[in-house]
Parts: C-alpha cells; structure tokens; sequence
C-alpha cells in the first residue's frame, strides 16, 4: 500500500476495464439555437412578471398609506429587476 499512490479526490479515479475510445461530440446547432430562443423567451417572461409586480406595489403603495414606504421599496427593486433580466444571458459552456 505504500507504494500505492492514494487519489484524494473523485476525479482522478478511472474504471478499470473500461476503455472506451471517446468519440468527437458532435455540435448540434439546431439544439443550440432552440435552447438559446427558450432561454430568451425565459428571460422576456421573466421581466414581465417583474413588471407587473411593480406596478402592483406602486397600487399598494396608493392604497395603504401607512406602510407606503415599505411598497415604494419593493417596486423600486421590482423595477430595477424589470429593466435588468434581459441583460442576463447563460455562459457559453
């Protein structure tokens, strides 16, 4: 065992009698392209709702006078969310 070299972690582990030859991954770009308008339509939703979540705490905000501060706030934050989501995009992997 001491001449056994002991790998701490998990990655360094290989299968023994596994020895598959590993293919060239073929890059779909229709895969890719469909991901990408799902991920954008996401984001669209996304901004909407965060929108309309402001406009609902702006009318909150009217109605109850005593706790208005604490809905300026959060639609101050819901319109800060509103204008950011569509500058979010997924990391390229």
């Amino acid at each position: 065992m001491a001449e056994e070299k002991k790998h701490r972690s998990f990655f360094h582990h290989k299968k023994e009698g596994c020895e598959e030859e590993e293919e060239e991954k073929v890059h779909d770009y229709a895969k890719e392209q469909k991901h990408h308008k799902h991920v954008q339509q996401l984001t669209t939703i996304g901004a909407m709702a965060a929108g309309a979540y402001a406009v609902h705490e702006k009318h909150k905000a009217k109605k109850d006078p005593e706790n208005a501060h604490k809905h300026k706030v959060k639609e101050e934050i819901a319109a800060a969310v509103a204008v950011g989501v569509p500058g979010l995009r997924p990391r390229a992997s």
